[in-house]
């Protein structure tokens, strides 16, 4: 089968959805299925091309395997709805322009949001040639979640071609349960299918050493070490890190990591300056084969979104990794997400955005490090049992097969 994958990020960029479509395509490349992805020079989140790339209009490599298409586009940090638009709608217009030259495609997959990538497949749809609409997240009902953008004339028209992409799609695959209502009221008719995020377990290894070089390296040795990483956005309400830090100040043993980059990460370091707080370690994104030695460092995984219902529906991608190294998390997520950690034992809940009772959950796991070990491996079992990437990526080939009869 010839699978054509449009997304606008992908490795070496390390958020979610390059990680989560990377790990398919190298799995579905592995069961003999040719595989090409359409996706930006890796820019994200500050706007600024990786080193060895060039933003030009086409360009194409080589990774596991699988064929990468690389367009032109309008590069911008991830902060800023007008740049980011500006960005997104570029991507959108390049694959228009290119459609003549891409490759031919039994099944075209595309991944929402950003938005107007989710749509591209439209365009790609031909014939018996079935189009597959990925949505990761509700956009743009997100954006005005987080205040980026308020309702009105535009959110309403967005709206209406969002509902006209649910139509159209030959399938929509959610990436949880509670995504599925909101999908369903704007798609009367069609399949729905849920494929969560997981973790590849064979790179999501621990490595003692590795993660005793890190602690080395950034002061933390000997310290217990409460990890968020990730995107620093206007969606997790970081500054909750913050005020926690603060109460533990004098807690010597205790370390707060924060690993990555996003639109709050300045005003993150200017707040944890401002006080004065020696116990936060700040570090930029840091690349995807780290990952393993940073989690390995880490003694919890704060889990974080601001409180609001929409991110009830929301399963964070770091919960897998997290679990996969046996990190138990601390999670200030409501809705789906709790119910997936409490389910396999994998942490503490707390109220999102409550400062109060992260600091008490972090003095608690630090305090008893049986406890900590306990919930660690029934972490690991859960993930192991239900959330392999390699079943996931085969199951999303059923669901590609199943369109093709």
């Amino acid at each position: 089968m010839r699978i054509l994958a449009l997304s606008h990020y992908y490795p070496p960029e390390v958020n979610a959805p390059a990680s989560r479509l990377s790990e398919h395509a190298r799995v579905w490349h592995e069961a003999g299925h040719e595989v090409t992805v359409v996706t930006c020079a890796p820019n994200h989140p500050a706007g600024q091309l990786y080193p060895g790339y060039r933003n030009r209009l086409w360009q194409g490599e080589t990774i596991d395997g699988i064929r990468v298409i690389r367009l032109w586009t309008y590069l911008a940090a991830n902060e800023g709805f007008l740049p980011r638009i500006a960005n997104y709608l570029s991507y959108l217009f390049s694959l228009l322009f290119w459609m003549w030259r891409l490759p031919r495609a039994d099944v075209v997959m595309s991944t929402s949001p950003q938005f107007f990538c989710g749509l591209a497949g439209w365009f790609l749809k031909r014939g018996k040639r079935p189009w597959v609409l990925e949505i990761r997240d509700l956009w743009p009902e997100s954006i005005v979640t987080v205040g980026a953008m308020k309702r009105g004339t535009a959110i309403r028209a967005i709206e209406k071609i969002e509902a006209f992409a649910y139509r159209k799609a030959d399938l929509v695959v959610s990436v949880t349960d509670g995504f599925v209502p909101h999908i369903r009221a704007r798609r009367p008719k069609g399949p729905i299918a849920v494929i969560k995020n997981g973790v590849d377990l064979s790179r999501f290894a621990s490595d003692p050493a590795a993660a005793d070089a890190f602690r080395a390296e950034n002061g933390l040795t000997g310290k217990f070490v409460a990890s968020y990483i990730g995107t620093h956005g206007m969606a997790h309400g970081l500054q909750v890190v913050i005020a926690a830090a603060e109460r533990l100040r004098d807690r010597d043993d205790i370390a707060f990591l924060m690993v990555g980059g996003g639109a709050e990460r300045e005003t993150i370091k200017a707040m944890r300056d401002a006080k004065g707080l020696t116990n936060i370690v700040m570090l930029g994104q840091l690349p995807k084969a780290a990952m393993p030695a940073v989690w390995g460092a880490s003694d919890a995984a704060l889990v974080l979104l601001k409180r609001v219902d929409t991110f009830k529906t929301v399963i964070p991608s770091k919960m897998f990794e997290a679990m996969a190294l046996g990190v138990p998390m601390i999670l200030g997520v409501e809705g789906e997400a709790k119910a997936l950690m409490e389910e396999g034992g994998a942490g503490i809940a707390i109220t999102p955005e409550d400062d109060a009772e992260l600091a008490a959950a972090i003095l608690r796991l630090a305090d008893d490090r049986a406890l900590g070990r306990r919930i660690g491996a029934s972490a690991q079992a859960f993930v192991r049992a239900q959330f392999d990437r390699e079943k996931l990526a085969r199951a999303y080939l059923a669901e590609f097969e199943a369109l093709r009869r």
